[in-house]
């Protein structure tokens, strides 16, 4: 069995470097398309959908180009962000959660990671939009912080431990808006400090990070966040490392600070629980993949898919006792070598005849609700298909 192991993560030398050849050509030629792209606004111009939705995932596809292969870390993800609304996106470790949103803030470490394939589309607001996967850095720039923003996961280690509060928050404001002088920059840095609770504004905005508190500086992260009033906010595990209390007081400042500045909402997150609090719709994905979205009213009183049940069953429940959690059994598809078949029948105890064909498409199973699943082949809508991009053919 050891050997068997051995043998499947085994690369030779000569296999290896024909994989450095492949990714060098590979991540040159898309660099060069991105290059290009700054010379024709046509290549990365484009229309929403739905006028109604801020951002459009469509069909996209994010690929690290590594040693040892292609990591296909989100493949095929289609999903909408409505105005104004809150969309929480679930899934355990590494299902693709936080490399969508750094492909949406063009944030991925380039060049071995690559939007290869889809598109994200922005709303501009005046019937344009963006096609973000090929938006040139210098527009980015100005859409960074200032029409999209993030709430980074640790706050602890997301503020620079050399500069002044103030001095940070100020630098947002300054960046996106140069016509200010700096008493009006201060003056808005001090509003920001007030809108996110922080009583001892003029205190806080002459600290330094390591004086303050997790909570406070998660609050800091938020008033950077918010700082140039921003159409989508970007929150990747808004909660991490705060103890139960202060989380309770982010939620809701979160909630309340998106109504004011009627912004829409991207909520990664883990806890379920946060998410049936927060979301007015819910994406449930895994290995890279989309498998049910919905309403959250959907998705907790009537989840479809294997893995969401799953997830449903593994939670605690206050006022229920049992011996053990649930557990999913097996483990997550290799990232490198992905199955053509759906990818959690390994792990399903749901599987019926189907099963045992391609991947299964989105199934629309009521006006709101689609699921990845087989079971539902018959009595749903046929929706469309993920698609997987040939790297071969890049």
């Amino acid at each position: 069995m050891a050997s068997d192991n051995k043998k499947s993560s085994y690369i030779s030398g000569r296999e290896s470097r024909r994989i450095t050849r492949f990714n060098r050509r590979v991540t040159r030629k898309l660099e060069k398309e991105r290059a290009d792209a700054n010379k024709d606004t046509a290549l990365y111009t484009t229309k929403m959908k739905d006028p109604r939705n801020v951002v459009e995932f469509d069909n996209v596809c994010t690929y690290f180009f590594s040693d040892v292969g292609v990591v296909k870390a989100v493949d095929g993800v289609s999903y909408e962000i409505p105005v104004g609304k809150t969309v929480g996106v679930v899934g355990e470790s590494g299902c693709g959660k936080s490399v969508t949103s750094l492909s949406l803030m063009q944030l991925l470490q380039r060049p071995s990671g690559q939007t290869v394939g889809g598109e994200i589309r922005f709303n501009l607001g005046d019937g344009t939009a963006y096609n973000i996967v090929n938006t040139p850095n210098a527009i980015m720039e100005k859409i960074r912080g200032n029409r999209i923003s993030m709430i980074f996961q640790e706050p602890m280690t997301a503020l620079n431990p050399v500069f002044r509060i103030g001095d940070q928050v100020d630098e947002v404001t300054l960046l996106h808006h140069p016509e200010l002088s700096k008493e009006e920059v201060k003056a808005r840095t001090l509003e920001m400090l007030e809108l996110v609770g922080i009583a001892n504004k003029e205190g806080v905005y002459n600290m330094y990070p390591h004086e303050l508190s997790g909570g406070m500086r998660q609050r800091i992260c938020i008033a950077i966040a918010l700082a140039c009033s921003p159409s989508l906010i970007i929150a990747d595990e808004p909660t991490t490392a705060l103890d139960v209390t202060i989380q309770a007081q982010i939620l809701d400042l979160l909630q309340n600070l998106k109504d004011k500045l009627n912004s829409s909402i991207m909520l990664i997150t883990h806890d379920l629980g946060v998410v049936a609090g927060m979301a007015d719709y819910v994406v449930v994905m895994y290995a890279g993949r989309v498998v049910e979205k919905g309403t959250t009213d959907d998705i907790f009183h009537h989840p479809s898919h294997p893995y969401t049940i799953g997830l449903m069953k593994s939670k605690p429940v206050v006022g229920k006792k049992v011996e053990e959690l649930y557990n999913i059994p097996g483990n997550v598809p290799n990232p490198v070598e992905m199955p053509n078949y759906c990818y959690f029948r390994d792990r399903c105890e749901m599987q019926c005849e189907r099963c045992h064909g391609d991947y299964p498409p989105e199934i629309r199973i009521s006006d709101t609700h689609i699921v990845t699943c087989y079971r539902y082949f018959d009595e749903g809508e046929i929706v469309g298909y993920p698609k997987s991009v040939d790297v071969e053919a890049l």
